[in-house]
């Protein structure tokens, strides 16, 4: 029996399979609003067959968004496009999923296909920016954001909890915060980003405090009985990996004691000099450790898209859940044809019952 294909449980949510579509940014949006692309694309994701789908990284506050095409869940229009979203998630057969986020430093960029750098100054499409600390990311995101005042760090986080009730609000079911790839909370972790000389910074108690109390925040808005996740990085691949990664390890600890269901486990991309050694699963033994020394379930992405690589890494207790990204793009199918190539007993039926009735009966 294939460990990809058995159902996972987390909290009172259970999964049909370990498969996860994490979230990708679609930077199709007007004003965070959702539209027909979103509505389509996520539909046709989930009738692909994953257990769980996690909707793109959606912003918190208007200055969150990492550029002008991203989602927003900020007033109630916007929640009430991503109530069809969601409906249509678990209409494909999934659990759906939305990711909660602020870009920090990384904001008020253009899109990946136009440039994936920071609108310029006197752009009438961007805006300003804030981070921990005035310091500028670099490279092709040069823009120096503002410090963060405390006014500013208990609003981001006001933001965050009024955004997460919005989701529950819209019909999802699980949560996940971003917590990762150079973003504002990963900026608040990072000692490359990070040169507070207040309770934010400094020590990796004062790094943790602004992730730690984010979550404090949605915690008391977010059910206990739905799964609240965070997607984290755990490595920057910068030099320093083994200090980092155990202090990720301390701080997914107390993020469990917070109230954390699970870790979605990544890289940090808190900057441009990073040595990331991509291959297939390379992230694999980082989100091993971090399950055995946090005791917390985990997921993680980058490289699992094979199904003997996604069935291994759930086979030998890496990871609870794998998320698979791009494969759904090029094939919004893949579960099908993964349980094809692992040989799964009526692979058809990882499909909705049109689409599944037919395949079999070909088969047949």
């Amino acid at each position: 029996m294939s460990n990809l294909f058995t159902p996972f449980t987390l909290k009172s949510i259970t999964l049909r399979n370990r498969i996860a579509v994490p979230p990708m940014c679609q930077y199709s949006a007007v004003d965070g609003l959702t539209n027909d692309w979103h509505q389509a694309h996520y539909a046709s994701i989930a009738r692909g067959g994953p257990g769980l789908v996690i909707v793109e990284a959606t912003a918190v506050a208007p200055e969150g968004r990492i550029s002008p095409g991203c989602l927003g869940l900020w007033n109630d229009a916007q929640a009430a496009g991503l109530a069809r979203i969601a409906a249509s998630i678990k209409a494909g057969g999934a659990v759906a999923g939305i990711q909660l986020a602020h870009a920090g430093r990384k904001a008020s960029a253009n899109k990946p296909w136009e440039g994936d750098d920071h609108i310029p100054a006197g752009d009438v499409r961007g805006w300003d920016i804030i981070a921990p600390s005035a310091l500028a990311y670099g490279k092709h995101l040069p823009k120096v954001p503002q410090a963060m005042s405390l006014e500013d760090i208990a609003r981001v986080k006001a933001d965050f909890a009024a955004a997460a009730q919005r989701a529950l609000d819209a019909g999802f079911e699980w949560l996940e915060l971003h917590f990762a790839h150079g973003y504002l909370a990963q900026s608040f972790f990072s000692v490359a980003a990070n040169q507070r000389q207040d309770a934010y910074g400094g020590n990796l108690q004062n790094r943790s405090r602004f992730i730690l109390e984010t979550l404090a925040a949605v915690r008391a808005v977010w059910p206990e009985h739905l799964p609240l996740t965070a997607r984290f990085g755990v490595v920057e691949f910068d030099g320093r990996d083994e200090q980092t990664l155990k202090e990720a390890i301390t701080l997914t600890k107390a993020m469990r004691e917070g109230g954390l269901d699970l870790l979605n486990v990544s890289v940090g991309f808190s900057t441009p000099d990073a040595n990331i050694p991509w291959g297939s699963a390379f992230l694999a033994p980082y989100a091993e450790r971090v399950r055995r020394e946090a005791g917390l379930p985990v997921a993680s992405s980058w490289g699992i898209d094979d199904p003997h690589v996604a069935e291994r890494v759930v086979a030998d207790g890496q990871m609870d859940l794998v998320m698979v990204g791009r494969a759904f793009l090029a094939n919004p199918h893949y579960a099908y044809h993964a349980a094809l190539a692992l040989k799964k007993e009526r692979p058809s039926w990882t499909l909705p019952a049109p689409y599944a009735h037919w395949l079999e009966r070909y088969q047949r």
